[in-house]
């Protein structure tokens, strides 16, 4: 895919996770309701439901946030492992050490190079009021960011 394709996907990818915060998804069902929407899964749509309780950082705790885990959840949709115990116990560790690892433990440097933080609470500190508008508008474009974050991982 050239880097212009890749750009546009990013693109619709943080566009339609916004949509789906506007549309009352909480951020770990956004990121992830987008990557399977633009990909062909096995899944079925009812996984999203798998990414509920991970919203306002981990059931409302405001720990590692949602986003994040949304896209390393993504991540996990194009490039985990079969779960069933195929080959040896170290071919299956070097598996994950050589093809899911990588490019999760990136898009989290990525994050925190940006960010600063995983962590919800430290995110939406600047914002204000955790339940006002501008901590909500603030995470609407995390969650966009996010998304885009797993159309680019999850292609390389």
């Amino acid at each position: 895919m050239s880097s212009m394709e890749e750009l546009k996907r990013m693109d619709e990818a943080e566009q339609r996770g916004r949509e789906y915060f506007r549309q009352g998804l909480n951020c770990t069902e956004c990121v992830l309701r987008t990557f399977m929407d633009m990909h062909e899964t096995e899944l079925p749509d009812s996984v999203v439901k798998l990414a509920s309780g991970f919203g306002l950082g981990i059931g409302n705790t405001r720990n590692t946030c949602g986003a994040v885990i949304g896209a390393i959840m993504a991540l996990g949709a194009a490039k985990g492992r079969d779960p069933l115990p195929i080959g040896t116990p170290a071919e299956r560790i070097a598996q994950l050490n050589e093809e899911v690892y990588p490019p999760a433990g990136s898009l989290i440097h990525e994050v925190e190079r940006d960010f600063g933080t995983i962590i919800c609470r430290e995110f939406s500190a600047p914002h204000g009021d955790f339940d006002g508008r501008m901590r909500k508008k603030g995470c609407q474009q995390f969650i966009g960011y996010c998304c885009r974050l797993a159309e680019k991982y999850s292609a390389d």
